[in-house]
């Protein structure tokens, strides 16, 4: 009976994702990035073209999409000098459009898939929004797998896979072409290969395709490692799997670094202070001080603003309640703390918080805060 009731929830989930799948399909929200991750697209697979013709057949497909997309907005308050004229100005100037390109190249894998999509026949604005949607689906369907399998309960499962489908940050990243969608679809497949099926090689593949979709993720996934290492006697990793694992996770990390052109104080200007229009060619003097004040004067309300501190407070409750602050009971302080220290070292690279960038960590916490309060197994038991 369980088994025939878990089939039945499966088949309700993939016609509710089906529905789903449409209606965000139906449903898209062209964001500004989605010319960049297009012209890459053009780039890529005609080689040969000018980039005056690659700049022409993206913004004509995008007016056909959605006119007036890329109009100024000077009643917008801006964040960055100069961003409300910015994308006006992209739409304008192909070689200032060329440039812009180097910002996005940085995803390789989110980019790759991109590329297959539009192998496939579809068009590339098309592409973009595929893959966002795809992934959504995609998490819903493994977190529902890892509910059901934590909490030995498929109706509970399925009704909190339902109301984790409503979740705005993940519907606002299913929304937008952007990597947020896939990056954190690998996040969470590698944790669950990981935890549930004990495959410590295929999880490492899984992370090193997060990293080269979003790079950012080292951060949090060297912290994890740390945390692996402390426990690797008793999950059994030998020391020169772990090496090998974490070696190949760096050099995710390094080659994007190797092949970016742009440095990371002309990307924070770029969002954050002054737009720049020729990031490659012609970058502006970057300013410390600014860094600093803007970085004192975001993080407080970045902080307040997002679901962070809402999520910390569930965390003291749960572990403290779970767990006396002992050595031997330290995995989960340590782990939620890396998640935390991860973030706001995120911040101090990218300040803010309140986006759909964050939908990584907002689900990790979320089904770790599960797992501590339902699962009876040992997080860092033997690997098989």
């Amino acid at each position: 009976m369980p088994k025939k009731t878990n089939l039945i929830l499966k088949v309700l989930l993939s016609v509710y994702l089906c529905l789903m799948s449409y209606y965000l399909y139906t449903h898209q929200y062209y964001n500004v990035d989605i010319e960049a991750y297009m012209g890459l697209l053009y780039k890529a697979e005609y080689p040969e073209m000018k980039i005056e013709e690659i700049h022409q057949k993206v913004f004509a497909e995008l007016d056909e999409k959605r006119p007036g997309m890329f109009e100024s907005d000077l009643s917008h308050e801006e964040t960055a000098k100069g961003e409300n004229t910015y994308y006006k100005t992209i739409s304008e100037n192909p070689k200032v459009f060329e440039e812009e390109l180097q910002l996005f190249s940085v995803k390789p894998f989110y980019n790759f898939v991109n590329l297959l999509f539009f192998k496939a026949g579809f068009a590339a604005s098309t592409s973009t929004f595929l893959i966002s949607i795809l992934s959504y689906a995609l998490i819903l369907y493994f977190i529902f797998l890892f509910l059901s399998k934590i909490l030995k309960n498929h109706q509970l499962a399925f009704l909190l896979t339902i109301l984790l489908s409503l979740f705005k940050p993940l519907l606002e990243s299913s929304r937008h072409a952007s990597p947020d969608s896939l990056s954190c679809l690998l996040l969470l497949l590698s944790f669950y290969v990981f935890i549930i099926k004990r495959n410590f090689h295929l999880a490492t593949v899984l992370a090193m395709l997060c990293i080269l979709t979003r790079p950012e993720y080292f951060i949090f996934y060297s912290f994890i490692y740390i945390l692996i290492f402390i426990q690797r006697k008793k999950i059994e990793i030998k020391s020169h799997e772990f090496a090998i694992s974490f070696v190949y996770l760096f050099l995710s990390f390094a080659i994007v670094q190797y092949f970016n052109q742009i440095s990371w104080s002309t990307l924070f200007m770029n969002q954050f202070t002054k737009v720049q229009l020729y990031p490659i060619s012609n970058p502006d003097a970057f300013n410390f001080q600014d860094y600093l004040h803007f970085i004192k004067s975001k993080i407080l309300f970045e902080f307040n603003s997002s679901y962070f501190l809402l999520l910390l407070i569930f965390i003291i409750i749960i572990v403290y309640n779970k767990f006396s602050f002992q050595k031997k009971n330290g995995v989960p302080y340590l782990f939620f703390g890396f998640v935390y220290l991860s973030i706001f070292l995120r911040f101090l690279i990218f300040p803010t918080m309140v986006n759909r960038m964050m939908i990584g960590y907002y689900l990790i916490i979320i089904l770790g805060l599960i797992y501590i309060q339902s699962s009876k197994e040992d997080l860092c038991k033997k690997l098989s």
